[in-house]
């Protein structure tokens, strides 16, 4: 099981300080999870992932109960050794995965019918079942079954949405059997602050060892995504570590951070790796633009990624990309994950020496 610590809350804003000990060890918080959904971060090794700073990393259930199964993962002795991690890992319901292949008509009380994308087997998921399924991959740290509405959709839809996911918590959380792994509750409720509160409240009545907010980053805009969190994370234990589902923006974490939030994830680093797009601390860069043609720096000065701290430069990234080789990918995949994973450093900093207001509007300031 985790444990989760509040060290420090923030003097100036409702930034919090913790730390999460697990059996791999205590790591600081807030922070950022790297997304391996197929078991695998990628481009990276096991040994990169610990190199680069992670912790938390994620794997999907619903990806990994199709491929390669959750028996051939159980008979390698479960997760962590089928990937060669040796720290703590999350997985998630499949939830969100599960509605965007299922039709409305096909989400019912029992659970959920769709089609497989690899190959349109009619596959039906339940909480029951997607509880079973994380029992079996053995991560540390497990999510209820919720429904995922897409943005946006009426009050009387998400109504009915926040009720039923409510339900399948309750029913996931009675058939949770595995007493290593802690289960979190997520949190509903879309654009609705009626809604959003309700489901927080009623989350917490069930009583999880955490509390996600999920349906975020749905297609909603940044004002709206931050008025989600404001609407239920003051009915979220101060005691429980929070996670924030699906952002890794830099401006959205920090604007997370400010706002009470503990931990993130997200597959943005490393799909943006793979488009030739880089993190840096005046914003992003697309290292396709010609302007890089003939740019001979490094991606970022003072950066302490292998990336940067081996010279590859902007010009030769560049060209890496327009001959499609994968190597631009790695490397840049590298750069990324560790701008983050950094950020998440000063910003524990900051918070520890109650400056991180100040931290919050430089870093805003610069990046564009």
């Amino acid at each position: 099981m985790i444990d989760f610590t509040l060290k420090k809350q923030a003097a100036d804003s409702n930034a919090r300080l913790g730390t999460l000990k697990t059996e791999y060890g205590t790591f600081a918080t807030p922070m950022f999870m790297p997304v391996g959904t197929l078991a695998n971060v990628k481009t990276l090794t096991s040994l990169e992932l610990k190199e680069l700073g992670s912790a938390i990393i994620l794997a999907n259930t619903y990806h990994l109960w199709l491929r390669p199964g959750v028996d051939v993962i159980f008979a390698a002795g479960g997760l962590h050794k089928f990937m060669n991690y040796q720290g703590p890992i999350l997985t998630d319901s499949g939830g969100y995965q599960v509605f965007s292949l299922a039709k409305p008509k096909d989400i019912t009380e029992e659970g959920v019918k769709f089609k497989s994308h690899i190959d349109g087997q009619q596959l039906f998921l339940t909480p029951e079942k997607a509880i079973a399924i994380q029992n079996k991959l053995g991560a540390d740290i497990i999510m209820s079954f919720d429904e995922c509405p897409p943005f946006p959709v009426s009050y009387d839809y998400m109504n009915d949405s926040v009720a039923r996911t409510l339900r399948w918590a309750q029913r996931g959380k009675k058939v949770h059997k595995n007493e290593k792994q802690a289960l979190f509750g997520i949190v509903q409720g879309g654009e609705f602050g009626k809604l959003r509160k309700y489901s927080a409240i009623e989350t917490v009545k069930i009583g999880f060892d955490g509390y996600a907010i999920g349906g975020v980053s749905v297609g909603e805009d940044k004002k709206i995504m931050y008025q989600m969190i404001d609407d239920c994370i003051d009915y979220l234990p101060k005691e429980k570590i929070r996670y924030l589902m699906g952002v890794g923006e830099p401006i959205d974490i920090l604007e997370a951070v400010k706002r009470g939030v503990d931990i993130f994830d997200c597959v943005l680093p490393t799909r943006l790796a793979r488009h030739a797009n880089a993190f840096t601390l005046k914003g992003r860069i697309n290292l396709k633009n010609a302007q890089y043609q003939n740019d001979f720096n490094v991606l970022e000065t003072g950066c302490d990624c292998y990336t940067c701290q081996s010279g590859y430069s902007k010009a030769y990234i560049r060209h890496l990309f327009v001959c499609n080789e994968t190597l631009g990918g790695r490397l840049l995949t590298i750069h990324n994950l560790r701008f983050l994973l950094r950020l998440m450093t000063d910003i524990q900093k900051a918070i520890a020496e109650d400056k991180f207001l100040t931290f919050y509007n430089n870093f805003i300031k610069n990046y564009n």
